[in-house]
């Protein structure tokens, strides 16, 4: 059956005077992938960074903390703001503030200064990041809604994909600053098209206030936790410190929920939530990107347990954000063909069994042998992206599509900060239940095995995890066969 995810919701009516609608959704994508490769460009730097700026290494972690913790507090927030005022301005005013804190990082004096300067690129990111999506779902006629978003997914993947080794190479010809200053012609190019040619987008619903304490208590939850799993990573599931963080993200959270009952205006309306055809794909978009924070643990199998150099990792490991790319338009426009549900489960199938085949890792497999492997978990994200945001923003009510951007934003984030210290810690107790090392200090002189049959097993552990994505999405289909057969008798 041919299920056309973009007829289950309302949708909001088209701008007014958009002239030229795909140059208008070009500088989204362009500020999408910006804020994406300054998320992964900056690691390769770290060394730099503290050698050329006194620092050590505990300090200049906060370069990359204090960006995305910003980025995580504010999505909602601005996602709600957006909804309420001129997406277009929000948006733009998001963009000029990246290009502005882009050039004070390139220029900064000082570790604190670069630090700050950071965090404030993370409140522009956060501007423009969050309404992303609810502009190119307001932009793009119904009918091609998939293909738009696909491209998102697209830019993402390639921000993921270039940001480690351009940031090596541009260390290497102009040092370090130039990672930033980067940013700059892109900015302005994207700033000239937005302000062009999008069209203003005013608010569909007129008289509602934004909710203060709800967004305090919101930004307040969401940083806590993302620092909480932050801390859980680099120094373990028992950390004071993050058990302090994550219960005040508890707490927050019950606080938040008292208030948006409670509130005229509510930031968040929960009953967004009461509609399984948004809160099931939410929830596997969550489960797809804790399998998505797995390659942080590959440097263990290709460097360490193979002997690999670092060139020859970062190739091989070019692998999968280059498919995520280049499957995502595509399976944005089939989504839009053929029903997002449909191309959703295809994607969640095909990162399964790429997970499975993961779990198949030892110490002698061929460089064409993990390629084979990895593509798949690639492909598979790429495909599931695209259509599975179009299902989610075509139930969005159409006052409440920055909202709906934010949630399916938020979703990637929470499931990159839950995924990173849980893959850690299934990873650090397959080694070290093998016996041969006494701590996760020891694991480089670990025997490459021991390393090997680590990465296999988490990988065989999140295969089970997708299983339980695709359940989901045998749900949801099942669920909108039926609303369709329902509506149409």
């Amino acid at each position: 059956m041919n299920q056309r995810t973009h007829a289950a919701g309302p949708q909001p009516p088209g701008p007014k005077g958009a002239s030229r609608p795909a140059l208008a959704m070009l500088g989204v994508n362009l500020m999408v992938f910006m804020a994406t490769l300054d998320m992964s460009i900056v690691n390769v730097a770290l060394p730099t960074l503290v050698d050329t700026l006194a620092s050590d290494f505990a300090t200049i972690q906060w370069v990359i903390l204090s960006y995305i913790l910003v980025i995580a507090s504010l999505l909602l927030l601005v996602s709600r703001y957006g909804d309420l005022h001129d997406k277009k301005r929000v948006f733009s005013t998001g963009l000029a503030l990246f290009i502005l804190a882009s050039l004070c990082c390139g220029l900064a004096p000082s570790v604190s200064w670069l630090i700050a300067f950071r965090a404030a690129q993370g409140i522009g990111a956060a501007m423009s990041q969050a309404l992303g999506m609810a502009i190119v779902t307001q932009l793009a006629p119904p009918a091609s809604r998939g293909r738009a978003l696909g491209f998102i997914g697209g830019a993402v993947a390639l921000g993921l994909m270039l940001g480690p080794p351009l940031g090596g190479l541009l260390i290497g010809l102009a040092g370090w600053r130039s990672m930033f200053l980067l940013n700059i012609p892109i900015g302005l190019v994207a700033l000239y098209v937005v302000r062009r040619h999008m069209p203003a987008l005013p608010p569909v619903r007129a008289g509602e206030r934004f909710d203060v304490p709800g967004a305090i208590a919101a930004s307040l939850t969401l940083g806590s936790y993302c620092l909480g799993m932050t801390l859980a990573q680099q120094n373990g599931l028992a950390d004071p410190a993050a058990l302090s963080l994550l219960a005040l993200s508890l707490a927050g959270l019950a606080a938040f929920i008292r208030l948006e009952r409670r509130a005229a205006f509510p930031m968040l309306d929960l009953s967004l939530f009461a509609n399984p055809l948004v809160s099931l794909p939410l929830l596997m978009s969550v489960l797809v990107f804790i399998t998505g924070a797995s390659g942080f643990i590959m440097p263990f199998f290709l460097q360490t347990a193979q002997g690999r150099s670092v060139t020859e990792m970062g190739i091989i490991m070019m692998i999968l954000p280059a498919s995520m790319a280049l499957t995502a338009p595509v399976s944005g426009a089939l989504a839009d063909r053929y029903g997002s549900r449909a191309i959703s489960l295809v994607g969640l199938s095909v990162l399964c069994c790429g997970c499975l085949a993961l779990g198949t890792l030892a110490v002698d497999t061929p460089w064409w042998g993990y390629l084979l492997r990895t593509m798949p978990v690639g492909l598979g994200i790429g495909i599931f992206q695209a259509p599975n945001n179009s299902a989610i923003m075509g139930q969005m009510p159409p006052h409440r599509l920055g909202v709906g951007s934010g949630l399916a934003n938020y979703a990637r984030v929470f499931g990159q900060s839950t995924g990173l210290p849980l893959v850690g810690a299934i990873f650090s107790s397959l080694v070290l239940s093998r016996g041969h090392v006494a701590s996760q200090a020891a694991f480089t002189s670990a025997p490459p095995a021991d390393l090997a049959a680590g990465v296999a097993g988490v990988f065989n552990w999140l295969a089970a995890l997708l299983l339980v994505a695709i359940g989901l999405g045998i749900a949801v289909w099942k669920l909108e066969v039926r609303r369709e057969r329902t509506a149409a008798s």
